[in-house]
């Protein structure tokens, strides 16, 4: 991977908000754990856990169109 596609990602408004969804969910996570509140902290756990997996859905959907039309510009 160079460079150039590394920061491209990186600047990529779904890396964005997954990154905003994640980070928000490790807060409500942690915010959970400081009031011992199990169900905070467990929903906190799945929702950081569901924006990487939706981040790496929205790649591979992406990626799969861009392989069957690949004369189409980004």
């Amino acid at each position: 991977m160079k460079i150039d596609d590394l920061i491209k990602k990186l600047t990529s408004r779904k890396f964005i908000l997954s990154l905003a969804a994640f980070l928000g969910s490790l807060g409500m996570s942690i915010a959970g754990v400081k009031f011992d509140n199990q169900t905070i902290t467990i929903v906190g756990m799945v929702c950081s856990m569901l924006s990487a997996a939706l981040y790496a859905a929205a790649e591979a959907y992406t990626d799969g169109k861009r392989v069957e039309n690949p004369e189409e510009k980004e």
